[in-house]
């Protein structure tokens, strides 16, 4: 008899893969602006930089790939060959994309490796996410809920590591190390995976002809539609989110944004406690408050709305977007004082980050969940991949909207702060939209029988 309070035997393997494939995403991520604008070469060898704007509009192209993605992983899950030989399969497609970085420092090498990770690395994405949930049955999805939050955990711990290292080592060792670490972490990844394959309950695929009965269902129709209205506000929430990466990694770069952190407060005199935080650093922040505010808002921020105000998990979305608004007038009152040749303190900036990772934790982790549980049980996947394709969504908007502003002469139609207003505004109309969205859903949960 299923003991329904113990985890399934396949998770630790799941979370153990999502962790060093996580470490080695963010890795790449983290120090690929800094690359495009102070590393890149042409094929004789000579420097070969992009502007900012140039590298803005790559990285969130790069993002959207990697976020569209998803749906064709879902549907070759889905349809023909199940969530396990998927991840393996696109797993060794995205360490050759990590070989290819680390190998090539020319746009020729950068853009057959980008492809080849956001085919990898998004292909992937909703099968993992949806396999986590497959483990689960009826009489043990009580624990749901406590799994993802343990998924999302290991995504940060594993980010985290890898955004204060990576940068450590481009500066120490060049971009060849900086990219072949993060790969061979993506390999370790797979081999975890694969050392699993006896323990996990396995979903077959429908086969196109039932996949397509599926699609003819009403109550199916009914959720993809709802589902897919609520990912349109998302992709605007996912616009600014990823901004992190990008216009903040720029932001922080700025000579008018002092480094040097200094948490003696003049009390405690311990060296360690003054540094200096490289730009592309500072993004450990947000894996670093993940681990702190998961367990602070599952165990007493959302218990306090629960009985306060019988909030959904809608309504914690809704609460969350209106905090990534907050976070980028942070940023924006900082880049107002950068414009006036003021010396801004990167503390302000790490204090936009903690908004910024409040506002993920109540927007990410409550996302998987509630996709999850709405999703068809033979659409899982499918579903993963819609919430991906939010992302996706997001960060075209940021791409279209960089390569929008951008002058011929190279200057910006949207010039410092008011770049990040404009994200404000865009975030906050957003938000008290999906208020009626959030108000007015209503869906259906699916699990397993068993």
């Amino acid at each position: 008899m299923e003991n329904k309070d113990k985890m399934p035997t396949g998770i630790p393997y799941i979370l153990g893969n999502e962790l060093a494939e996580r470490f080695s995403y963010y890795g790449m991520k983290t120090i690929l602006v800094i690359f495009m604008t102070q590393h890149l070469m042409d094929a004789a060898g000579n420097p070969a930089y992009m502007s900012e704007s140039e590298s803005k509009v790559w990285y969130h192209t790069f993002l959207t790939g990697n976020y569209f993605f998803p749906i064709l992983g879902a549907l070759l899950a889905d349809i023909l060959w199940g969530k396990y030989r998927t991840i393996i399969v696109l797993s060794l497609l995205y360490c050759c994309g990590h070989l290819a970085l680390a190998m090539d420092e020319t746009r020729l090498g950068l853009s057959l490796g980008l492809t080849m990770i956001a085919l990898g690395a998004g292909g992937i994405k909703p099968c993992v996410s949806a396999h986590v949930g497959d483990q689960f049955t009826k009489e043990s999805q009580h624990l749901l809920g406590k799994v993802y939050n343990l998924f999302y955990l290991s995504i940060n711990v594993g980010s985290m590591v890898s955004i204060i290292l990576t940068p450590v080592l481009m500066k120490q060792y060049g971009s060849a190390v900086a990219f072949g670490v993060p790969g061979g972490l993506m390999m370790v990844a797979t081999i975890v995976f694969w050392f699993g394959r006896d323990k996990y309950t396995t979903v077959p695929p429908t086969g196109f002809k039932q996949y397509k009965e599926e699609w003819k269902k009403p109550e199916v129709q009914k959720s993809l539609m709802g589902l897919l209205v609520v990912y349109l506000f998302y992709s605007v929430f996912w616009s600014l989110y990823d901004q992190h990466g990008s216009a903040w990694v720029l932001q922080a770069n700025s000579p008018y944004m002092n480094k040097h952190v200094d948490l003696t407060f003049g009390i405690f005199q311990y060296d360690w406690l003054r540094f200096e935080m490289l730009p592309d650093q500072l993004q450990a922040i947000n894996p670093v408050f993940v681990l702190i505010l998961v367990p602070l808002f599952a165990f007493y921020f959302y218990p306090f709305l629960t009985k306060k105000f019988n909030i959904t998990p809608l309504g914690k979305v809704s609460v969350g977007m209106f905090l990534m608004a907050l976070s980028f007038v942070i940023v924006a009152m900082a880049e107002n004082l950068i414009q006036h040749k003021i010396e801004v303190s990167i503390l302000c900036q790490a204090f936009a980050f903690v908004i910024l990772t409040a506002s993920e934790v109540m927007v990410y982790g409550t996302g998987l969940e509630f996709s999850y549980a709405q999703a068809p049980t033979s659409m899982k996947s499918l579903v993963m991949g819609m919430y991906m394709l939010s992302i996706s969504m997001g960060n075209l908007i940021t791409a279209l909207v960089n390569q929008f502003i951008q002058n011929a002469d190279g200057t910006s139609k949207l010039e410092g702060a008011s770049y990040y207003w404009f994200f404000v505004w865009f975030m906050v109309i957003t938000a008290i939209g999906f208020i009626f969205i959030a108000k007015n859903y209503n869906g259906k949960s699916y699990v397993q029988e068993g």
